[in-house]
């Protein structure tokens, strides 16, 4: 009972004094203006050049300090504090207001409205005090210096470093509180700036008046501290110094009943989640905040860009910049979800469509999603985008050694593309280092393209011949060859055959230089190119070629370096000097070449041998031992020499030509080093050419040999050891013809009887002279018996 009649009289009490008002209404709303800093003030504008110069150093000076700061926050916050009061008074007495009702206060004609209005106008200035107040006395964190320059970072990429609000200071004097922090890192230069801009500002009269200065200085930081306000500096500083507890408590208690700058105030809130590590928080705040591009100043200056890509709609250039700011943070799975989404909103805007479907592209594949991004690649719209994707795809899954996910894709309508991207690659890195060969070999046999499978691979196995010189090298080179070669065997017959650029064609590697000449001008392309099929046995012979280099490297490693790119040809000279005269032999039957070079090299070992030291006949041991002798005897009336002579025998016997090539070339090349013919190739030779043998001498001016030779010739013509000539049937009259070579024999005559006071000469001369007589005796006695058995 007490209380309510002590209310009653409060109620009459205020009644009493508002009756005494003739306007209450109007008199609470110009103190609620006067209150209000909602205002459209520019504060950007320079100094007043009019000033002088020691005026505008000493208020920098006097305003850049600690004290001046904490006098100017201290004044903002008292400020705030009263008014806080004043706005709850009025708040309350409007109440009550409406409570009493017009009749009782208002009198007639006063509106109901006008007290609902005003009563909007006061509570958002109740909360603005009550802001600044919280403001003022929330103290600032200390920020270690790295969390700083990740900041910095980050705003780079915003493109929002050269703001003056986002210049984060490394030192902070605690205690301070943010609106101190906001004070002397962004709202002095304002506010200076703008006092020096004002003709009726304290600065402009004569001397300075402190009072008024003061003044005018909090009036202008509670401007840029008021809410309403459409600038965000205060909300940047925030950000700019990495106070992110402080900026999220500001905007949870400025988002309930703010409706200015929603869409800057969002942003800078994802900004808080993305360092506090709640990125779907972010996400969702960064989607808000979309909605408000093109309408708020920050957000305007976030998408200003004058470098970078340009992309449709302010819309699309803030989400650019999101997307970009959640990469650096290192959000990919974000990354794919906001592109994801933002796809839905560019309809058939192609250019974004490309940009944001590159994106994803690139997250799935940094996170090791290939199926995902292979997705992603396929649905680029624009061709050098996707061509580009494409690329980064096969090196990426290379250098990873995901090899299968690559081979296996689909590749629709990106087969030959691909395919290029992969060859391009092979033919421009290392090939002991990266497999883009056998990548792209499996990539054919995948797809059971078999020829173009055995084209890589000979490919392949050609480079490494001219680039690898190295044992290793070999070793692939008869793989790749190998795998070729099996790849021609799966096809049928009629298609099995490669083609590849024939020896002095012009090969354009993709990428290559163009060629120039002396002028620098490019030179034109060859009309006409050379190309060489290779068949089946081609292939094959290639590989046993390829064996046969390993072979002569793993014998001889000085001969690595140049037996990568050897031909046949040149092969065989290698492994002659070598002494790997088998695998010569059986190089030279595969490619059907004589072996001629074979036995003279052999020969040149025997002479080599023959007359050399104990060091030749040792190193002649391993050569000798790389060869299939029939059985190698290694006693001590056994050297090599002797077996290297056997060898050749051996080869004579079992290698037989027309007209007897291999004899010749051999004798040829003993007789030219001046070393005496062995028997039993003397004996081998007569049985087959003995009238060669004749000329040979001759031509060596071995005379005294080629009388031996003709005399036992006409011997053996004549019956007697005409086995070892190889004559089947000696001179008869039942025989069939017989014949000598007179034109050599004459040869020989001649030059014995050119030095005729030779006595040794001359007896020689007459030696044969009377075996052509004894022969002739008898050819007439032959010839007589034969006209004989016709007649009868």
């Amino acid at each position: 009972m007490c209380k309510e009649n002590l209310g009653e009289n409060v109620m009459e009490d205020i009644c009493s004094k508002l009756q005494e008002i003739k306007n209450p209404i109007q008199a609470i709303g110009l103190l609620v203006r006067e209150m209000d800093y909602e205002t459209e003030v520019e504060m950007e504008k320079g100094f007043n050049p009019a000033q002088p110069l020691n005026i505008r150093m000493n208020l920098s000076q006097l305003y850049g300090s600690n004290t001046a700061a904490c006098i100017v926050c201290r004044g903002v916050c008292k400020i705030a504090s009263t008014r806080f009061l004043i706005c709850r008074d009025l708040l309350i007495l409007q109440h009550l207001l409406m409570r009493l009702g017009d009749a009782v206060i208002l009198g007639a004609g006063q509106l109901i409205q006008d007290q609902q209005d005003l009563l909007h106008r006061t509570t958002p200035l109740l909360l603005s005090y009550y802001l600044i107040k919280w403001g003022s006395q929330c103290l600032a964190t200390d920020v270690p210096v790295d969390t700083l320059e990740s900041n910095l970072q980050h705003l780079s990429v915003l493109e929002l470093t050269d703001s003056g609000a986002v210049m984060a200071n490394k030192f902070v004097s605690s205690p301070q509180t943010i609106v101190e922090l906001f004070f002397q890192e962004v709202a002095r230069k304002h506010i200076i700036s703008h006092l020096f801009s004002q003709p009726k500002a304290p600065l402009s009269q004569t001397g300075l008046n402190w009072p008024e200065m003061i003044t005018a200085t909090t009036n202008y930081l509670l401007q840029l501290l008021w809410p309403s306000n459409p600038g965000c500096l205060f909300l940047e500083c925030l950000m700019g110094n990495c106070q992110y507890v402080q900026l999220q408590d500001y905007i949870q208690l400025l988002r309930p009943w703010c409706q200015v700058n929603v869409g800057s105030c969002r942003f800078m809130l994802g900004r808080c989640y993305l360092v506090t590590g709640e990125g779907q928080k972010a996400l969702d705040c960064f989607r808000h905040a979309a909605s408000e591009v093109g309408k708020e100043e920050f957000l305007d200056r976030l998408i200003r860009s004058e470098d970078g890509e340009i992309v449709s709609t302010p819309k699309m250039q803030y989400y650019d910049k999101v997307l970009r700011l959640l990469d650096v943070v290192g959000l990919p799975e974000l990354v794919i979800q906001l592109a994801s989404s933002i796809l839905t909103e560019v309809g058939g805007d192609w250019k974004s469509q490309a940009t944001l479907r590159t994106c994803i592209f690139k997250h799935h594949l940094d996170l090791g999603h290939n199926s995902q991004a292979y997705e992603a690649l396929t649905q680029i719209p624009d061709s050098s985008r996707q061509l580009d994707c494409l690329r980064q795809l096969v090196v990426v899954l290379c250098e990873r050694s995901q090899l299968q996910d690559l081979v296996e894709f689909p590749y629709v309508n990106l087969h030959n593309e691909v395919v290029a991207i992969i060859e391009s690659r092979a033919r421009a890195v290392d090939l002991m280092t990266h497999n883009y060969y056998e990548l792209l070999y499996a990539f054919h046999v995948f797809r059971h393209n078999y020829r173009k499978a055995g084209t890589v691979m000979f490919e392949y196995g050609m480079r490494l011949g001219r680039e690898v010189r190295t044992l290793r090298g070999l070793e692939k080179q008869g793989n790749c060859y190998l795998a070729a070669v099996n790849c021609l065997r799966l096809i049928r017959p009629e298609y099995a055959w490669i083609v590849h650029p024939a020896s002095g064609a012009v090969y354009d590697r993709p990428g290559a230089s163009p060629k120039r000449n002396h002028d620098g001008e490019c030179t034109a392309a060859p009309t006409n190119r050379q190309i060489e099929i290779l068949e089946l046995g081609d292939l094959e012979k290639e590989c046993s070629l390829a064996r046969i280099r390993l072979t002569l490297a793993q014998h001889d490693p000085s001969a690595v370096a140049v037996a990568g790119s050897s031909s046949a040809e040149e092969m065989v000279s290698l492994l002659v000097q070598a002494g790997l005269f088998d695998t010569a032999i059986s190089l030279c039957q595969t490619f059907k070449l004589p072996l001629t070079p074979v036995f003279e090299g052999l020969a040149f070992k025997c002479i080599k041998l023959q007359l050399g030291g104990e060091a030749a006949h040792a190193d002649a041991w391993s050569w000798l031992a790389a060869n299939q002798l029939s059985s190698v005897i290694t006693t001590k009336e056994s050297s090599a020499t002797d077996e290297a002579w056997r060898l050749l025998s051996t080869y004579l016997e079992r290698y037989k030509v027309q007209n007897n090539l291999y004899h010749h070339c051999v004798i040829n090349k003993l007789l030219s080093h001046g070393v005496p013919l062995p028997n039993w190739l003397i004996n081998s030779y007569k049985k087959v050419d003995a009238a060669e043998l004749l000329r040979l001498y001759l031509n060596y001016d071995l005379l005294e040999e080629a009388v031996d030779l003709v005399s036992e010739y006409v011997d053996a013509v004549l019956g007697k050891g005409h086995q070892y000539f190889g004559i089947e049937f000696p001179l008869s009259a039942t025989a069939p013809m017989v014949w000598l070579p007179y034109s050599s024999i004459d040869q020989l005559l001649q030059a014995l009887g050119e030095n005729s006071a030779n006595s040794h000469n001359i007896a020689l001369s007459q030696k044969i002279l009377d075996k052509l007589e004894d022969y002739q005796q008898k050819v007439d006695k032959a010839t007589r018996d034969l006209l004989y058995r016709r007649n009868l």
